[in-house]
């Protein structure tokens, strides 16, 4: 049993990233066999392709617990579904519009990170993680009973 007593200092984010199957998720192997350090606030789903990602997932996720949440794909250009990343790119950028409204929009961050990119997935998860630190808890996020 843990009896360990968190301080708010001890607060660390919680980010879920959803990473396509043939680049960013690549990426983020590549950081990991690369050794390429990055906080472990990130918890990576596999997509096929970022296009995938629902709105309804993003919400979810946020009502869930997650201080944050990014989406990375393939380079424009360089989907392997020819146009997914074009039409998450549209979908993101709706779904960060209307999170605005209620002041949620810089918890969603889109990012292009191909599977060479080692190196980019880990200074992205290290940015992210400083701007979630910034913005501190989410305060919507579900009480679990």
């Amino acid at each position: 049993m843990n009896t360990e007593v968190q301080t708010p200092d001890a607060w660390e984010p919680n980010i879920l990233a959803f990473c396509c199957n043939w680049c960013s998720y690549a990426g983020a192997d590549l950081a990991g066999v690369s050794r390429f350090q990055y906080p472990p606030t990130v918890k990576i789903l596999r997509v096929m392709c970022s296009s995938r990602v629902e709105p309804a997932f993003i919400l979810k996720a946020l009502k869930d617990g997650a201080d944050g949440v990014l989406v990375a794909g393939c380079h424009i250009g360089d989907c392997h579904y020819i146009d997914g990343n074009k039409n998450a790119e549209v979908r993101i950028n709706n779904t960060k519009k209307a999170l605005g409204k209620l002041g949620f929009d810089k918890r969603l961050r889109l990012e292009w990170i191909s599977a060479s990119e080692g190196l980019r997935f880990s200074e992205v998860i290290r940015d992210f993680t400083e701007e979630i630190m910034k913005l501190g808890q989410n305060p919507v996020k579900e009480v679990k009973k």
